[in-house]
């Protein structure tokens, strides 16, 4: 199993979820690109953004979703429709929930 996303709230509950396959090969590529969030999500272990590093973080899958293969462009259009919703309400997070 790879990585998958979700909106995860304070008290623990998750608003959103992306389990698309290609997650993977999205942060592999961010990496290889020296991008500073999506660079270093960590495949085998919990990965957390705050509303306020939202501000970095849908950049980056805005520079990614340009030159990516369509799976990748999918896995990148579908956290940013979950970065969303963090930008709409306080005490939400970006997790990605590593294998």
């Amino acid at each position: 199993m790879g990585i998958s996303v979700m909106v995860w709230t304070f008290s623990g509950d998750v608003e959103g979820q992306s389990l698309h396959p290609a997650i993977n090969a999205l942060c592999d590529r961010a990496l290889g690109l020296g991008l500073p969030m999506l660079g270093y999500v960590d495949p085998y272990d919990d990965t957390i953004f705050n509303r306020s590093q939202m501000r970095k973080v849908v950049p980056e899958l805005q520079q990614l979703v340009g030159p990516a293969p369509e799976d990748e462009r999918q896995a990148a259009e579908e956290i940013i429709d979950l970065c969303q919703l963090i930008e709409r309400k306080p005490h939400r997070y970006l997790l990605f929930n590593g294998d």
